[in-house]
Order: structure tokens, then sequence, then C-alpha cells
């Protein structure tokens, strides 16, 4: 690799990390996988819809909608991530039948994180600051949608679907034309 090419990439690494904000900053283990990823790589300046997830709810169907908001809005800086969890009981035993309900029952190519906490005093960094600025999911399947800047614009409960109107409307306020 080229010096101009690494000194770039090294300056954007550095730009990226100033202007994300500190929950983000955080190596976090991708589903049944070693790999990890820094949100605040793929995610500095743009806004998210992060989503408490499980693969054995009866909200999981909502897979399909989710991924559905992350083809649409993907091009317009829109970033879907989904953590995996176990805190109401309903995430597979294996961490493999979970990836394997995402993947391949749902066809999820949105970052979706290993099996973490995101409520009370184990959450997460990410569920925690979310949590401190909304409240903490109340079930699985809340979506949190955060502006670019790291504040939370509304959290939507379990009942919302993601092609709702409400969830639509606001995610067109945070993205680019």
């Amino acid at each position: 690799m080229s010096k101009f090419i690494s000194l770039f990439l090294l300056s954007f690494s550095v730009n990226a990390a100033a202007t994300c904000p500190e929950f983000l900053n955080h190596n976090l283990r991708k589903l049944h996988s070693q790999d990890t990823v820094n949100l605040c790589e793929v995610a500095a300046g743009k806004p998210l819809l992060i989503v408490n997830t499980a693969s054995h709810c009866g909200y999981t169907s909502q897979f399909t909608g989710l991924e559905q908001l992350h083809e649409a809005y993907k091009d317009r800086g829109l970033v879907v991530v989904g953590f995996a969890s176990n805190d109401f009981r309903q995430e597979a035993k294996d961490e493999s039948e979970a990836a394997a309900i995402c993947y391949k029952n749902y066809g999820v190519t949105f970052t979706m994180m290993a099996p973490t906490s995101v409520r009370g005093d184990g959450a997460n960094p990410v569920f925690a600051e979310l949590a401190r600025q909304s409240d903490s999911p109340s079930w699985n399947f809340n979506k949190y949608l955060v502006d670019s800047d790291g504040a939370v614009i509304e959290r939507f409960g379990s009942n919302t679907k993601p092609q709702s109107d409400t969830l639509i409307a606001a995610i067109e306020q945070v993205v680019t034309p």
C-alpha cells in the first residue's frame, strides 16, 4: 500500500473517531463470528437505527422489515445495527442457531452483534447510553433512531413495525435526501 493511501486511511480513521460519540467507540463482536466491529468506523457521522433482537420472539419476523429499511436507506446514510440479546429469555441458546435465523431465514445483511445484555447494570455501553438518553428496552425489537451526533431522536417499542408510517417519517428526517 502506498504511503499516500496509508496516510489518507489514517487521517480518515482519526477524523471519524473524533466526530463519533464515545458510546459507539467500542469493538463489539459480530454475531457468530470472531470478527469485531467498531460502530464509529461504520457509522461516524451517520444516523443509526439500533435494535435489540431475539431469534425466538413473536416479533422476530420484524427482521424482514429491518432488512428492507437497511436496503432502502443505506445509500442515504442510515446504518441499521441489531444487538442479539437474551434479556427477555427469547434468544436461541446456540449462537449458530441465532445466526441461521437472522442470515438464512430472514436474509439479514445489516450488522448484527453477538448476544449481549441490553438492560440494567450489565447493559453493553451502547444500550447503557440509549437508556440514559431515553429508556431501556421494554421487550425485544425496541428500535432507537439515533442522529449523526449520537442523540436519540426517538425510541419505538416492539409493536412499532419497521414499515410503520411513524418510523419511516422519523427516518426521513435524519437521512440525506
